[in-house]
């Protein structure tokens, strides 16, 4: 861990691309990069894995009707196109999470409510904190995204949601993760930024819907 620290802390000084990042795989060989933030360690991209820990497959749904009606695990693109996961990530429905066979690679989890908080107080709070995560530019983010900094590289981009019906919405606008904590039978957790520097950590998602997943280092 110190050296990952060590590391971390000489590219943030001088400004390095996100290539220059030390990376990790998952079990279909994905590449991810991360950088030590605090006392954490994150990926600073959205898990694309087809696959639990053990190798079994998370079924991939389309159809919006078999979709709503889920209660296992299962994932898919936004907009049913795969393009879409090589820049935003899969999205998977809460039941992924709630699977002893595990999504998160070998060494990694989900990140959970009490990671997104230690966090979110690191980089000063609810209020700004969502700024600090976010890309910069408009390639993914709707214009201005003037609010946004990326000071930490954490790159959050607004991969969208699948909602509890099978619709998806809200991409270039919104990034939201799921965390792996139920509220009640229906709803779930999750963490969200949308405009400005805010970020926000909700128990309103529900379980049907298909959001992201973030992971840091055990």
């Amino acid at each position: 861990m110190k050296n990952i620290v060590v590391i971390s802390i000489i590219l943030l000084l001088f400004g390095c691309s996100k290539d220059e990042l030390p990376t990790v795989k998952d079990i279909d060989g994905n590449e991810y990069h991360y950088i030590t933030i605090g006392s954490q360690v994150w990926m600073v991209e959205n898990l694309k894995t087809s696959r639990y820990r053990n190798g079994d497959t998370i079924p991939s749904v389309t159809e919006n009707t078999d979709w709503r009606n889920l209660t296992t695990g299962a994932l898919c693109y936004y907009n049913n196109d795969s393009n879409n996961g090589k820049t935003y990530g899969i999205l998977y429905n809460w039941y992924v999470l709630d699977d002893n066979r595990m999504v998160a690679p070998s060494g990694w989890r989900v990140a959970t409510i009490e990671d997104w908080n230690t966090l979110i107080n690191y980089l000063g709070g609810t209020n700004i904190a969502g700024g600090k995560l976010k890309e910069t530019g408009t390639s993914h983010w709707i214009s201005p995204n003037s609010d946004a900094s990326n000071t930490i590289n954490f790159s959050a981009l607004p991969a969208g949601i699948r909602d509890n019906h099978g619709n998806f919405t809200q991409q270039r606008e919104t990034a939201e993760w799921w965390i792996p904590k139920e509220y009640d039978s229906i709803v779930a957790w999750f963490t969200q930024i949308a405009d400005g520097t805010s970020i926000q950590v909700s128990e309103f998602g529900h379980k049907n819907s298909g959001l992201s997943i973030r992971c840091v280092k055990e």
